[in-house]
């Protein structure tokens, strides 16, 4: 079996740049992010302001909730607004090569808090928390929440170098629309140790894209995220992303690579098994549903040469069989035109 924080034997190591969001010089951060986003859509953030040691806090808390009687994370189970716990094979990511099986994870949703009474309560993916109780799990809910604030404060800083490499101004994504309210599922999970097998289809993630803006990843030092930068390649070439101790690691979704004419990559990715518990948080950041037919005033077009690549209408699997949307887009961040 592979030791703990072992490189994985005869597979390929994917190099990532790094940003260091401590770092005085904005030109090389846009630099090293642009590359990145023109590469493959992954990279590095360091010195983002969220101590180790909360970091391991919330690890700790993560593991504490898995580690309950499955009777216990029942009780909490994922309701229709996408909050609560996720059993293992609840998810199925890659229906066309996980033919049998979900995928080998489980895990525990927490969206932004909406009291019930609030008018946008109603919509999907807005409302309020499911919670353990306060008495099996003391100041879980109080964890998670202070580490859900942190990280936006971390996906807005990031946004700002984005928009730096788009030539945008640096606060374009801090506007109301776009991550000023976004929609941030954060997602605790816990790979509880099977060995995944490609050829038959057992993953403990399938191979998917992300949906959104970009997404943040926290994970323990177990290898098992795997990106594959062509997924037109045959047969696919897959890199191994190393753990990266006090790191994010944060990728671009769909919705930035639609928004960038497909310039910045939104890359196919997965986890696999390796005999090991991993455990990881995942927060990805998406505009507000029900702003997404904005027309971005005073961008500049600098894309207006080029005609849009993609649909003006662009189906969005939100990883549940319970919940999918269709809903318009601009083909073009720069100059926000729909065909």
């Amino acid at each position: 079996m592979q030791k703990q924080n072992e490189t994985p034997a005869s597979t390929e190591i994917s190099f990532l740049n790094c940003i260091d969001l401590s770092n005085p010089d904005t030109q090389q951060s846009v630099s090293l992010l642009k590359q990145a986003c023109l590469d493959c859509g992954f990279f590095y953030v360091t010195n983002h302001g969220i101590s180790q040691e909360f970091m391991e806090e919330v690890f700790s808390q993560s593991r504490k909730f898995f580690e309950l009687p499955s009777s216990e994370k029942m009780k909490v189970l994922r309701n229709e607004k996408h909050r609560g716990y996720t059993p293992v094979l609840d998810e199925l990511l890659d229906p066309d090569n996980q033919i049998h099986v979900g995928d080998y994870k489980e895990g525990y949703y927490v969206g932004v808090e909406v009291p019930e009474d609030d008018p946008e309560a109603h919509k999907p993916f807005y409302g309020p928390n499911v919670w353990p109780e306060d008495g099996i799990l003391p100041g879980w809910r109080q964890t998670m929440e202070k580490f859900h604030q942190q990280a936006l404060g971390v996906a807005r800083a990031v946004a700002r170098i984005i928009a730096l490499a788009l030539d945008l101004e640096a606060d374009f994504f801090d506007k109301p629309e776009m991550l000023g309210h976004p929609i941030a599922v954060m997602r605790l999970l816990h790979y509880a140790g099977q060995i995944s097998d490609p050829s038959k289809g057992l993953y403990g993630a399938g191979a998917h894209s992300d949906y959104g803006l970009i997404t943040l990843l926290a994970t323990d030092d177990v290898y098992g995220l795997q990106i594959c930068k062509d997924k037109d390649a045959q047969p696919q070439v897959w890199e191994f992303v190393a753990p990266l101790k006090g790191a994010f690691i944060v990728n671009l979704g769909d919705m930035l690579e639609r928004w960038s004419n497909c310039i910045f990559k939104s890359t196919l990715h997965r986890v696999l098994g390796n005999g090991q518990e991993r455990y990881s948080v995942r927060i990805p950041f998406l505009k507000k549903l029900y702003s997404l037919t904005f027309q971005p005033d005073g961008l500049v077009c600098l894309l207006n040469f080029q005609a849009p690549i993609m649909q003006s209408f662009y189906f969005v699997s939100l990883q549940s069989q319970r919940f999918s949307f269709l809903f318009p887009l601009p083909d073009c961040l720069f100059c926000g035109t729909q065909s």
